[in-house]
This record gives C-alpha cells, sequence and structure tokens, in this order.
C-alpha cells in the first residue's frame, strides 16, 4: 500500500482543521438504510437514529468548510465487476443481487444524498474505499490531513477504509454513532475495540465540537 504521507509527514493526532479534514460518508444507500432495501432489516436494529446524527454532521461540517464526500458501492447486475466474487461478503453480494447499480436500492437514502459542492467517490467495488476508486486523488487534491469517516458496515467497509486511511498516514476520525451493522455486538467490538487501534473514535456531538 502506498502512503500519503511519510513517516516523518504523518498527518496522525493533529489538531482539527475544518479547511483540511474530510468527511466520508459510506454507503448511505436504500439497499441499508429504508424499508424495502435487502439489507435493511439486518441493521435496523444498530442503527437507531445515526441517519439523524449523520445529517446533522454533514451539516455541520460543510458550514466549517469541511470537504464532504459520499462513497456509494454499485455493481453491475451480473457481478462481472465484483473484485472477489466467490468468497467472503462479496459472494453474498453476488448471489443475493445487493447494490445492483442503476436501481433504487443503490440509490442514496433521502437523508445523505450528496448537496452542492459535495464530492461522490467513484468506482467503490470493495471494501476499503481507497482501492480502484478516486478517493486519494480527491483528499489529496483538496489538501486534506484529517478522515472522519461514517457508514456501513461499522465493522467491514468503515473498519477497512479506516485501516488504510490510518496507514496512508492520515489523522483519522471514526464516528462511533454514526455506524451501524449488523450486530450490536459487532458494533460495540469495533467501535470500543478495533477503533482505537487506527483512529481517533469519536461521537458525533465530539466531532462537531472539534471543528469550532
Amino acid at each position: 500500500m502506498d502512503r500519503v504521507f511519510g513517516p516523518a509527514e504523518a498527518k496522525g493526532g493533529v489538531k482539527v482543521d475544518p479547511s483540511k479534514t474530510a468527511v466520508v460518508f459510506i454507503e448511505y444507500q436504500n439497499e441499508f438504510t429504508s424499508e424495502g432495501g435487502k439489507l435493511h432489516a439486518a441493521v435496523k436494529e444498530v442503527m437507531g437514529d445515526m441517519l439523524d446524527k449523520s445529517s446533522a454532521v454533514a451539516a455541520a461540517a460543510r458550514d466549517k468548510g469541511c470537504v464532504i464526500l459520499h462513497a456509494p458501492i454499485t455493481f453491475k447486475e451480473d457481478a462481472s465487476d465484483n473484485p472477489n466474487q466467490n468468497l467472503g461478503i462479496l459472494a453474498g453480494i453476488k448471489a443475493d443481487k445487493l447494490f445492483t447499480e442503476g436501481t433504487w436500492n443503490a440509490a442514496f437514502d433521502e437523508k445523505m444524498r450528496p448537496q452542492p459542492g459535495d464530492k461522490i467517490v467513484r468506482g467503490k467495488k470493495g471494501l476499503d474505499a481507497f482501492p480502484g476508486t478516486d478517493l486519494e486523488s480527491i483528499l489529496v487534491d483538496n489538501g486534506i490531513e484529517t478522515v472522519a469517516l461514517a457508514g456501513f458496515l461499522t465493522n467491514c467497509c468503515v473498519e477497512s477504509t479506516m485501516r488504510a486511511a490510518y496507514e496512508k498516514g492520515f489523522n483519522t476520525i471514526t464516528l462511533t454513532d454514526c455506524c451501524a451493522t449488523t450486530t450490536i455486538e459487532g458494533h460495540q467490538a469495533a467501535t470500543a475495540g478495533t477503533f482505537g487501534m487506527f483512529s481517533s473514535p469519536m461521537t458525533s456531538d465530539e466531532f462537531k465540537a472539534e471543528l469550532l
């Protein structure tokens, strides 16, 4: 994995500067967020009010001049662009025809639709939002030092992206109450466990206070 910042320049632990901060909202799509989405029932219990909290973070971060990024995942109906379609969670995506491009299921949730000035990460086909996408180039081109992460699933795409951002040298923040996964136990194991190894875990209110 290429590093954005070398050892002497790594940004971990720097004070949050909104002008150098990006908030990445991962997979806020109807497949997860909305009644009728194929995965909604699996995450509904853990979601709680995360959509309202995420929307509030997005509004506050926009107001303070942060870069707002949306990282959806989509696949062709035949899964020919699925990078590991016979193993693990990506095999399940193929089998159940999840996040099919051009469908309501793959569309952004109404509360989290991109607003003017927001940026959409293109090309996400796997769990980590960096490989095969323009995420890194967007961050570098905008002089980003701090990356705050939120979305689905806590212990899958959010955690995979968190680990990559950390390894690349970004000051990495995870928004613990703006994530959800399929079990409360899995969510807590990530937010109270592995998140602290690769990021600064914060609640949405704590993060908004950092932007002041």
